[in-house]
């Protein structure tokens, strides 16, 4: 069985804030998601876990570090065959790239854009 996601499809949220400390807790009274601390190093950023299936849900990130560019908001990661291609066709195509190709050990690679119209969603290729 092949676990990877299809290409062009939504694979990811995070919810990037300049307190995940406290939003992590406005999360898990109003939704239900159980939170599990995960190491930045000199700060923790959080997996939010659905409370019936286990299953991480999404992320709730500190705009620090690689995140510190983006704005408070709801980030939705899709699945792309080539960050590096991809993120050049947005520029092409009239968009901006936020955060340019990075890797993300263990997991792949990523960039965040922003499209001719101003939204704003991060490419993702799986390791």
């Amino acid at each position: 069985m092949n676990t990877k996601p299809e290409i062009g499809s939504i694979t990811w949220c995070d919810l990037t804030v300049p307190n995940a400390d406290e939003v992590k807790i406005f999360y898990e009274k109003v939704v239900g998601w159980k939170s599990e601390p995960v190491s930045m190093g000199d700060y923790n950023d959080f997996s939010m876990i659905a409370p019936e299936s286990n299953r991480i849900a999404a992320g709730i990130c500190n705009a620090r570090g690689i995140n510190a560019k983006l704005p408070p908001q709801w980030l939705i990661y899709i699945t792309v065959e080539d960050v590096d291609k991809s993120a050049e066709m947005c520029k092409v195509f009239g968009g901006k790239v936020i955060v340019e190709p990075k890797a993300i050990p263990n997991y792949g690679r990523f960039s965040v854009i922003q499209d001719p119209a101003g939204a704003v969603c991060a490419l993702f290729k799986p390791e």
